[in-house]
């Protein structure tokens, strides 16, 4: 009886996460029957719909969503994970007598089994009226783990097909699940700097057809993960990466089954976002996850890791143009965003031969950290570049000379001083965001980085503002930029583009090996919106706000091609002109070169008000009387 009851329970559980599930993805759960606009039927409400009664009879499926006036989906539950199957099998049967029908068709069914305490798998497939049979849902070879969203269903619906082209994660969405998981790790009191390296661990552990043993013991189970991890590594020959990532258990009993069901929860939350599926992407998901999961997880402070946003390094690696000739070197490559930019950037533009050529041979990247270069390297494993040229160590004493590999012009690490001996560089195109306020200064790396290019290739880097505006050694470096180099365009970035760190930041282009004409033009933008902004302590899109590094990234391409290329001068946004070499500053930032609009009467009373309420709120807060004067 106990048993019977604890299972009712069960299946209660799956119904109420079914629909708490559903509702957070945008399905609305109201009954169709009774809104105009619900879409949710439970299992004692599908049958008032006549036309799916004439077909079910008296079988009543969990769930029922109506997709469209003649589209449905079919879920049907079970209590516990062995039973996937059996849920699924049973959806299909619901879903083929649906079919019969002329009027409705079901075109998804899903099987969900599991409770709140094991957590919950998901199977789902798309009809197929050729055969008349559900094929399973699949993106990028993947089978699909967690339930669908409304756009996605549109999807599935448009294409009548099983396989989702266009699968999207939102930021938002990621950002949701980076914050789930680092509640489960803080719940079971797992260490900030440990997470990382398992989430790694983890990642690689699915990337198998299999899945890990939930049910096991702990110690079986963390072995199973860290097998399966190891064996990842070992194929993509970074087996020497295992020891970054390796998961210990706790020595207490009562710790080792906390931190076991931690695990167990996150898998099912990456499962449940369909995060595998949609890390084979050529969207950098999992470069956005880590962003998530460790810039607000506090993680990356402890690391030492500031993020490039991703929309960052699409922009720099899109308008330098990539292409799968390019040789592409990152030389404080963190958990590898441009390399990935950089990889995306070619693939869509290549042929499978040349891309494959591109991702073994053309892409270089250094990271001081082990454990974010573990991370790195999970991250180009899931591009399909398991053999990639990503190394642990401190650039500024190596170097990269060139070397022909498989008959291809590419490069290998060498020691600086060997480097330095070989005139012939390797180089063509840098993408960079050398770390800041470190012993080194961010210029130095900069430097090592041009000294590995050919003349002629093209450099983007991140930097803070104080590099191009500060005095002393800054500005002689800027002097010796130019000296040696062509400065063509340089773009201030959002102020709160790094939150939660406060940075001023901005990124220059450099052409390589040739010394700035006196006459050239140099491209100045105020790229200060990006579409984001900050709620709830985080930064995310925010469709009302402009984007400007949209409306500016066919001028930057075309600029970058031919400096000679006309400019509109738009004050306070973007401007080309010559670098002042009479400046007594020599400040290479676009305030100092773009126009300033002058203020219409409205602006300036508007200041005026502004700035007087500010001076009242002073006084106000600091108890001081107003002047009689004043």
């Amino acid at each position: 009886m106990a048993k019977g009851g604890k299972r009712k329970d069960s299946e209660f559980q799956s119904y109420v996460y079914i629909k708490n599930e559903l509702k957070d993805l945008g399905w609305n759960v109201k009954n169709p029957e009774r809104d105009r606009e619900g879409q949710l039927y439970t299992q004692n409400e599908c049958l008032h719909n006549p036309d799916i009664k004439s077909m079910l009879n008296r079988d009543r499926p969990e769930y029922v969503i109506k997709l469209k006036e003649d589209s449905y989906w079919v879920l049907e539950a079970k209590a516990e994970h062995k039973e996937i199957g059996l849920a699924y099998k049973e959806a299909v049967t619901y879903g083929k007598k649906i079919n019969q029908s002329k009027i409705i068709k079901a075109k998804i069914v899903s099987g969900v089994a599991g409770n709140d305490e094991d957590t919950y798998l998901i199977k789902s497939g798309y009809w197929n009226a050729e055969t008349n049979e559900f094929d399973l849902i699949r993106y990028n070879d993947k089978e699909i783990t967690g339930l669908i969203s409304p756009d996605n269903a549109k999807t599935l619906l448009s294409a009548d097909s099983p396989i989702l082209k266009d699968y999207e994660i939102f930021e938002e969405d990621l950002s949701k699940i980076a914050d789930e998981i680092n509640q489960i790790f803080y719940d079971a009191s797992v260490d900030k700097d440990k997470r990382a390296p398992i989430i790694a661990s983890i990642l690689l552990s699915l990337m198998g057809e299999t899945e890990p043993q939930y049910n096991a013991s702990p110690n079986i189970f963390v072995n199973d993960i860290n097998k399966r991890a190891e064996e990842i590594l070992q194929k993509n020959d970074k087996g020497e990466y295992y020891k970054h990532v390796i998961i210990q258990l706790p020595e207490g009993k009562d710790a080792q089954l906390k931190f076991k069901e931690a695990l167990v929860k996150v898998f099912f939350k990456l499962k449940h976002g369909n995060m595998i599926s949609a890390m084979n992407s050529g969207t950098d998901i999992l470069g956005k996850f880590y962003e998530g999961f460790l810039k607000y997880g506090n993680g990356a402070k402890d690391l030492g890791i500031v993020f490039t946003p991703r929309h960052i390094t699409k922009f720099s690696a899109e308008v330098l143009n990539l292409t799968h000739k390019d040789i592409v070197y990152d030389p404080t490559c963190g958990t590898g965003g441009f390399l990935v930019s950089a990889f995306n950037c070619v693939k869509y533009k290549s042929s499978k031969d040349q891309l494959d050529r591109f991702r073994l041979n053309k892409i270089f990247g250094i990271e001081q950290k082990p454990v974010i270069t573990a991370l790195a390297i999970v991250n180009m494993i899931f591009r399909g570049d398991g053999k990639n040229n990503i190394i642990n160590d401190d650039c500024l004493p190596r170097g990269l000379i060139p070397k022909i590999r498989d008959g291809v012009p590419s490069a290998k690490f060498v020691s600086k001083d060997e480097a330095r001996k070989n005139k012939t560089k390797p180089v063509t195109k840098v993408l960079m965001n050398p770390p800041f306020a470190q012993k080194e200064k961010e210029y130095e790396f900069v430097q090592h980085a041009l000294e590995q290019m050919e003349d002629g290739g093209l450099l983007f880097a991140v930097l803070p503002i104080s590099i191009m505006i500060k005095q002393g050694q800054q500005k002689q470096w800027r002097k010796s930029l130019v000296k040696n180099n062509t400065l063509l365009s340089v773009i201030t970035f959002p102020p709160d583009l790094f939150y939660p760190v406060n940075q001023l930041t901005l990124g220059i282009f450099v052409k390589k090996g040739i010394p700035q004409p006196k006459d050239q033009k140099v491209l100045w933008i105020r790229a200060i919106h990006d579409g984001f902004t900050i709620k709830k302590s985080k930064r995310i899109p925010n469709p009302k706000i402009e984007d400007d590094f949209v409306k500016i990234k066919n001028l930057v391409t075309n600029f970058l091609n031919n400096p000679s290329t006309a400019v509109t001068n738009i004050p306070q946004f973007q401007k080309s002109s010559v670098i002042d070499f009479k400046d007594s500053s020599f400040e290479l930032v676009p305030e100092a070169y773009i126009d300033q609009r002058i203020p219409s009467s409205d602006e300036i009373e508007k200041g005026m008000e502004e700035l007087i309420r500010e001076s009242v709120a002073y006084m106000i807060r600091s108890g001081k009387e107003p002047d009689n004067d004043s």
